[in-house]
């Protein structure tokens, strides 16, 4: 069983708030923040000259004024690129922002975050090395262990060796029969499971097993009130204040 050292929330804005703002910008950290959130998730990988830098997607198409694939780009091609008028006109020229100024904004609001390691397709092993290496640099001692996440095994593996004091999330989209076998051979602190695989059932193995269980993405009051009730320990949302309104802190 898990020796728990993370206190979860009940509530986590998914790439900050990507209901309101523009996801994984400063701008929707900063939203996150205003609607009640304590903890936000975010995306990191590795730009062509490896520098980390927030995108979910492995191309730019949808969340920028451009096209094309992330891993192909410098930081300076991509840092010119408006990342927020896609959501809205108030947000432009909203940046995909640099790892580094994520962090320097979390630790001035005092947010908690989820970091999930999103490398670009053949770059597992650098984008968990040098994310990791740069949040050991920068992310203050005396701030709360963020908790490092991927769908990526060798990421959690990287992470796992790299930086064992840091919690870490396995996560999973389907429900596979040998999660548990996963979780302990990653030393995992959290299960981090999709809405739509979720029940009553699996949440009562994960719980039982001592793992947090997060739940993501949630925008529905009802149902995150349903796990909740379940005994899930957090959720994911695009709308945090939402979500607060409907199961608190």
């Amino acid at each position: 069983m898990p020796k728990r050292t993370l206190s979860l929330p009940r509530v986590i804005g998914h790439r900050g708030a990507a209901e309101a703002a523009p996801e994984n910008t400063l701008a929707s950290f900063r939203e996150a923040k205003r609607q009640g959130a304590a903890w936000v998730e975010f995306d990191a990988k590795l730009s062509a000259d490896n520098r980390a830098f927030l995108l979910h997607d492995d191309n730019i198409d949808r969340t920028s004024n451009a096209a094309g694939a992330a891993r192909a780009l410098t930081y300076d091609e991509l840092r010119v690129l408006d990342a927020g008028s896609w959501r809205g006109p108030q947000f432009a020229g909203e940046k995909m922002p640099l790892l580094a100024e994520a962090l320097a904004l979390f630790a001035q609001e005092d947010l908690q975050f989820n970091l999930e390691l999103k490398p670009c397709p053949g770059r597992a092993r650098d984008t968990a090395k040098i994310v990791l290496d740069e949040l050991a640099h920068l992310w203050p001692a005396a701030k709360p262990k963020p908790l490092i996440s991927s769908f990526v095994l060798e990421c959690l593996e990287i992470a796992r060796d790299q930086a064992p004091e840091l919690p870490r999330g396995l996560l999973l989209e389907d429900h596979p029969v040998n999660w548990l076998d996963l979780a302990q051979n990653l030393k995992a602190d959290t299960v981090n499971i999709w809405d739509q695989a979720a029940t009553p059932e699996w949440v009562a193995e994960i719980k039982a097993e001592g793992y947090g269980l997060l739940v993501y993405t949630v925008n529905d009051a009802a149902r995150a009130r349903q796990l909740i009730d379940w005994g899930v320990d957090g959720i994911f949302t695009d709308a945090p204040a939402r979500i607060l309104a409907a199961v608190g802190q």
